[in-house]
């Protein structure tokens, strides 16, 4: 029976599923694995299945000489997939079940940004709320305006649906339409036209500070930027000066630079801006379809079978 370490908790029901055919050892606390652990765990395994969190290089691969590695997200900039590639050790991820609930976080920071709805928690909360006037809280509508998606993906697709349902003009660059109504731009086209920028690009070398002072600057004055993909695609410091000074009206963050992800400290007194924790694909229902998922891929390569969603093709 070929053995399976499982880096992080698992619903009982996909390590079930696992468990029936492999030998699963599987962290059973939430918490992040020290290198050292995940390397003592991992070492003479098969597979072994990955988090966003758990770094797998050139000397991950050789100190456990895995066959397989199963990241439960549809990213894999946590794996290093040359090495992989050169070790002939399959690498998978878990695309298509997470699209739909990242999308929907994206709309909602949009919405919450627009609309000042995390400011005014904040203000109603603190019991400065005392009565409607005419002049409380004024945000800006979201239906109406346009939309730039950088990156039009099975997420950015799903942003851009979304999108109609709120009478929006989508403008696009990167990927290929589904349908002829959105339009494609340059990134510099992209920025200068549209209300609000969304990103949903890999991290790679070339998307590695995508968005810096020369793009801000491009942008139109109090556009709103928002990132659902990774915060290393996005120049931190190029940010907080473009929101510093005025030139944006705000921004959505779910992710930030840096491993681990640290948000700048200076975006914390910035009422127009909206930050989450890195919860884009945080459902109970997505979490659990991408344990299965992640299971479906170790149970095919246990099985002597192609993974179904093996990175790079």
């Amino acid at each position: 029976m070929r053995r399976v370490f499982v880096t992080w908790p698992l619903p009982s029901a996909s390590l079930d599923r696992l468990a029936a055919v492999c030998q699963v050892i599987s962290n059973p606390r939430e918490e992040i694995l020290a290198r050292a652990d995940l390397i003592r765990g991992a070492a003479g395994a098969f597979a072994l299945v990955t988090t966003l969190r758990d770094v797998v290089d050139a000397a991950v691969l050789d100190a456990t000489g895995v066959k397989l590695v199963a990241n439960v997200a549809v990213g894999f900039d946590n794996i290093d997939v040359d090495a992989a590639r050169k070790r002939k050790v399959l690498v998978t991820n878990t695309p298509g079940v997470l699209t739909e609930t990242t999308a929907d976080l994206a709309f909602a920071l949009m919405l919450a940004t627009l609309r000042r709805v995390a400011e005014g928690d904040r203000l109603v909360r603190a019991g400065a709320f005392h009565g409607w006037h005419p002049g409380l809280m004024l945000g800006r509508d979201l239906h109406g305006k346009t939309l730039g998606v950088v990156g039009l993906g099975r997420i950015g697709r799903a942003v851009a649906r979304r999108a109609r349902g709120f009478s929006m003009r989508v403008l696009y660059h990167g990927g290929r339409p589904e349908d002829i109504g959105l339009e494609p731009r340059s990134l510099p086209e992209l920025l200068a036209e549209s209300d609000i920028v969304s990103l949903h690009v890999p991290l790679t070398p070339a998307t590695r500070g995508l968005i810096g002072a020369e793009e801000l600057g491009r942008m139109k004055r109090h556009a709103v930027l928002i990132n659902t993909a990774r915060g290393d695609v996005v120049d931190t410091e190029a940010l907080v000066a473009a929101l510093e000074r005025g030139h944006l009206g705000g921004a959505g963050l779910d992710v930030f630079e840096g491993s681990p992800e640290r948000p700048d400290p200076r975006l914390f007194a910035m009422e127009h801006v909206v930050m989450t924790p890195h919860v884009g694909s945080a459902t109970v229902e997505t979490r659990r379809a991408m344990a299965e998922k992640a299971v479906d891929n170790v149970l095919a390569a246990a099985q002597g079978q192609r993974p179904p969603d093996l990175v790079g093709g």
